[in-house]
């Protein structure tokens, strides 16, 4: 009898899977979770990176202001930008560059008014153009009012709003940010009494994100920043604003609260569906998940440092073995996530990751004098002058619009701006923004700017200016506005699949993608040399490779290999079809 029964079990649950099988061969297809990726718009856009401070002043007070960004905005869309990643712009004493925010909810008197705001948020709109702004909320300036109302009063409740210690920490030493120039993490504060925790400056207490009143009040100033039309925010030092700090805690060795990145997220999704965050979090591949989520709840977006770094190694020593094996190593992300890919932020080129001996060549390379290094781990320059050669420039350039992200420009590394060592730490590449050969670059009238224009030697701006290579169609302005335009043409690196490909040669790197039927290859040699190849692009049904740059044809050999020719630190894009 027992083995009727399974036996009339087996036969019913066949049935049922004929059944099902016939039914699905009759349905419509399912749509995969992703069929969708068109409708990201940070998988196929250009971001650049602003500061208000630096970039157009129009009232002659020797600070940029949101008037004068307003008048550039037909310069940004001729360029081909998307999306404009500002620095901070709120209040500050701005003894960290504008990072040591007092208010939150404003806007820095130097830099205009909120109607000046209102009226950029409208321009750009109407450009199509859209707004990131830096969220800083790690930490607050000393003079911001919850702040002083914590060191006035220990039983105020903004007290709790920052991490305090009685006695002073163990491990007050370990885990700055700054090493080299800042001496601590905890600081003796005589009114309060107590220590108190900064992973960056003493003038930047930490906020207590265990708080449930502080992450209300991140909410809020999310909130506030998106009903101004904001679509996203750069959130600055997202490994340290999610760590769990406590007077017990290990700075080396931090806990970190993972959850507050998915609640984040689907907070501002909950307000502006479209709104994106995008994380500074330099991470080893292998504790990226967290950050993007394992299904996408995560950060959209987020710098890819890791490769960053293999990338200028790269372009120091000729060698794309480890710049290969960082892309494969940061490959496996979700399907709506994309890298940011960038060449020079505000902050310093990190090498930290990078053995002693690795990051030793790139010092030799591209900062070999210990005034162009910073912090024990990076360097300090802008990228013109770091490579000082203008086809490895151009291959960087053609590199960045090419790698599986969305590529993000610094201000004025459009135009190779240089730097100036004089200022200390990363002021050197912070330096105005060089619009003619008119006084202080045109960017002001003032007779004392913000920081000094750099108006000495090669980079100077009587030689390097916007209007200058607007006018030069081989300018390196020109070279990039085509590189932007040639991005937008190529869908596949934006939405496709991408693989490396053996170009048989060390100094190569090939990536192929595939995206609707569509197949690219793009092509770079790091080798000042020029290179003949013979490889296979791995795609069975192309036989011709058409150049994207030269309109040139390759039609594959009887074995299926592709004969290409590459001048030194040459570079092509091509379209492989049947």
């Amino acid at each position: 009898m027992k083995k009727i029964i399974i036996l009339c079990f087996f036969l019913i649950t066949a049935c049922q899977n004929s059944k099902t099988e016939s039914s699905k061969k009759d349905a419509p297809p399912v749509p995969v979770p992703t069929d969708f990726i068109q409708e990201l718009w940070y998988k196929n856009s250009l971001i650049y990176s602003v500061d208000v401070e630096v970039f157009k002043d129009t009232d002659g007070n020797g600070y940029g202001d949101f008037k004068g960004i307003t008048q550039q905005l037909d310069y940004l869309k001729k360029l081909g930008v998307d999306a404009i990643w500002l620095a901070p712009f709120q209040p500050t004493p701005n003894k960290d560059d504008g990072y040591d925010i007092s208010d939150f909810y404003g806007i820095d008197k130097n830099l205009g008014t909120e109607a000046d705001f209102n009226e950029f948020m409208r321009q750009a709109n109407q450009r199509g153009i859209r707004v990131l702004m830096d969220l800083v909320t790690n930490h607050t300036s000393d003079q911001h009012p919850w702040f002083q109302q914590a060191i006035q009063n220990k039983n105020s409740p903004y007290r709790s709003w920052y991490v305090w210690s009685k006695e002073r920490p163990e491990k007050w030493d370990r885990g700055m940010v700054f090493p080299g120039v800042q001496k601590d993490v905890w600081t003796f504060n005589k009114q309060a009494g107590e220590y108190y925790y900064h992973r960056f400056y003493e003038s930047q207490p930490d906020l207590n994100m265990q708080n449930p009143a502080v992450l209300q009040e991140m909410r809020k100033v999310v909130k506030y920043w998106l009903d101004k039309g904001i679509s996203g925010f750069r959130v600055d030092a997202v490994p340290f604003l999610i760590e769990i700090a406590n007077a017990d805690f290990d700075p080396d060795n931090p806990e970190h609260q993972f959850d507050m990145i998915a609640q984040l997220h689907q907070y501002i999704q909950w307000h502006k569906s479209d709104a994106i965050l995008l994380g500074e979090a330099n991470v080893d591949p292998k504790e990226q998940e967290p950050y993007f989520g394992k299904d996408g709840q995560g950060m959209q977006t987020m710098f890819n440092f890791f490769a960053n770094q293999h990338l200028f190694y790269a372009l120091a020593t000729g060698e794309v073995n480890l710049l290969a094996k960082s892309l494969e190593d940061t490959k496996d992300i979700p399907p709506t996530a994309q890298w940011a890919q960038f060449l020079r932020n505000h902050d310093e080129i990190d090498l930290g990751r990078l053995s002693d001996e690795e990051r030793g060549k790139i010092y030799a390379r591209m900062g070999p004098d210990t005034n162009m290094q910073l912090y024990n781990r990076g360097i300090r320059r802008r990228l013109a002058p770091m490579l000082g050669n203008r086809q490895l420039i151009d291959l960087a350039y053609s590199l960045l619009f090419s790698l599986p992200g969305t590529p993000v420009i610094r201000y004025g590394e459009e135009i190779g701006m240089g730097d100036d060592l004089s200022l200390p730490e990363r002021m050197a590449i912070r330096t105005p923004m060089q619009w003619s050969g008119a006084s202080n670059a045109g960017f002001s009238t003032s007779a004392k700017t913000v920081r000094p224009v750099i108006s000495q030697g090669p980079y100077g701006y009587q030689k390097v200016n916007v209007a200058q290579q607007l006018a030069d169609s081989s300018s390196l302005l020109n070279k990039i506005t085509n590189l932007s335009r040639l991005r937008k043409d190529c869908p596949e690196i934006g939405w496709g699949q991408w693989e490396l490909i053996d170009s048989g040669s060390p100094n190569v790197l090939a990536i192929r993608y595939d995206w609707a039927g569509q197949s690219l290859l793009i092509l770079h040699n790091f080798k000042p040399d020029p290179q003949k190849l013979r490889f296979d692009p791995e795609k069975k049904n192309g036989r011709t490779l058409v150049s994207l740059l030269d309109k040139t044809e390759s039609k594959a050999e009887n074995d299926g290999k592709f004969p290409i020719q590459l001048r030194g630190y040459g570079y092509n894009w091509y379209r492989l079809t049947k």
